[in-house]
């Protein structure tokens, strides 16, 4: 019995990583095509994709961007598959019944656990690391833009608490508040607010040469103060524009704001910082909409709106923490019923467990990804490109780790055999054809097309393997 059960488990987890990889994969790549010219997707281009475009055109002059995350992922996910090859090479070897399989694979079964378990830790550490250095920082900046066009945080508010949270991952380094000039600034802060202000210094950049002449910052520093005299005007200049030539590039014009805004504690003693800067600025900078990613992050719970920053990141957690746990209680009530369900359904068809549980586990395992995925990529941008398909990416890696992780516990507890070579060959198989396929920049709509393919060819995969005696 325990060993049908397993069988049902490796036919979910099968499913579960092929149908990942290609199904809401290909449908993505479908929902976010944009334009392909001269190799190079049109993300900027009004429509994105050309209308009424032939069925040869769609294949293969549309298509997506693939980035450096989406290709970094892939190899990760290939690396991930590691256990397999553990348990599986000596199970190629182990002949004679069950029970001598079982004791033969015992060993090999825990070393595979173990390197499950490790893999699991490593890849999480990997996810925290990449969001620490800021691998996140483009959707920060979003949302942060996002709560700017809402009136929710002023432009003072999103730069401070912007410089304190990097202050809070780097308590050993000086005060950031202690930079004296743009090129004094830490990298972090400023690769940071280059992305918060970039609208602001296009907005004020009046004649669109790339930088900031008097009479611009001249506008921008009454839009930002009550009353500045022409001295004043000079003084500020003075601090900001390092190679005096009367222009601010910028990397000055970052540090212009950052030394207004971090000091407006100051200017408000010397009553003057204008009282309606957050309207007047926030309004001609940030309310444009010309941004192609303005649309890319979900809207703030209306519950927290009205929360510091930190008090929303706490909420945040303590929300999914909630939604977490749920989940998991309700994956241990039902996942028992669902397999006895699963294998009497290949009782009943007179069919392996496998093919049953292959297909049909899927649906109502890994429905939240395939909406998720295509809510993302039907944005068409290059970064909800990079979230839908490096989320499939990372449900793939966390079915190589954690999930099978468990059925390794199982075969080393429980004294199973594992006797799955071609549903083992066909989940690595599958994982290898995509980590190859994204390290490519671009990858066209014909291309999805056959990762679409691959779903239904790795159950003939299977059953081919199977047929010429292979478990």
């Amino acid at each position: 019995m325990a060993q049908e059960s397993l069988s049902v488990g490796i036919g979910a987890l099968a499913g579960s990583t092929i149908m990942l990889l290609t199904v809401p994969w290909a449908l993505s790549v479908y929902a976010g095509r944009v334009d392909i010219v001269s190799g190079k997707p049109q993300y900027l281009g009004k429509p994105k994709v050309v209308p009424n475009l032939s069925f040869s055109d769609t294949l293969n002059n549309t298509g997506v961007s693939l980035s450096s995350e989406i290709r970094h992922g892939g190899i990760v996910m290939a690396l991930t598959t590691i256990p397999y090859f553990l348990i599986q090479i000596p199970a190629l070897f182990i002949e004679g019944s069950k029970k001598d399989v079982a004791l033969g694979e015992h060993w090999w079964s825990f070393a595979a656990l173990v390197l499950c378990i490790l893999g699991l830790i490593i890849y999480m550490r990997m996810q925290v690391k990449f969001s620490n250095e800021g691998q996140d920082k483009d959707k920060r900046i979003a949302i942060a833009k996002k709560t700017l066009r809402a009136g929710k945080m002023s432009l003072s508010g999103i730069i401070k608490s912007t410089i304190k949270s990097i202050e809070s991952k780097n308590t050993d380094s000086r005060s950031d508040y202690g930079a004296t000039d743009s090129s004094t600034l830490p990298d972090e802060v400023k690769s940071v607010l280059k992305g918060l202000l970039y609208d602001a210094f296009k907005a004020y950049d009046t004649d669109n040469n790339g930088s900031l002449e008097r009479k611009e910052i001249r506008m921008f520093l009454k839009d930002f103060h009550e009353n500045i005299d022409e001295d004043e005007v000079t003084a500020i200049l003075n601090k900001v524009d390092t190679n005096n030539d009367d222009l601010v590039c910028l990397d000055e014009f970052v540090f212009l704001c950052y030394h207004l805004i971090v000091h407006e504690e100051d200017d408000i003693k010397k009553g003057v910082v204008n009282s309606q800067m957050r309207k007047s600025v926030n309004h001609k900078v940030f309310t444009k909409g010309s941004n192609e990613e303005e649309e890319e992050v979900e809207d703030i719970p209306e519950d927290f709106c009205d929360l510091s920053p930190e008090e929303q990141q706490a909420a945040i957690k303590l929300r999914a923490f909630k939604m977490l746990a749920m989940g998991t209680v309700l994956v241990i009530y039902f996942s028992d019923p669902m397999v006895e369900v699963m294998q009497e359904i290949a009782v009943k068809a007179g069919i392996s467990p496998f093919y049953v549980s292959f297909v049909l586990a899927p649906l109502a395992s890994n429905s939240s990804e395939v909406l998720a995925s295509m809510f993302y990529a039907k944005k068409k941008t290059r970064k909800t490109m990079t979230v839908s398909l490096s989320a499939l990416e990372g449900a793939a890696c966390m079915n190589n780790t954690f999930c099978l992780s468990i059925f390794m516990g199982l075969v080393y507890f429980r004294g199973l055999a594992w006797q799955y070579t071609a549903e083992t060959a066909s989940i690595v198989i599958v994982q290898f054809i995509i980590a190859y396929l994204v390290q490519k920049e671009v990858m066209t709509t014909k291309v999805a097309l056959y990762i679409l393919g691959l779903f239904p060819l790795s159950l003939v995969f299977v059953a081919v393997l199977e047929f010429f005696g292979l478990d």
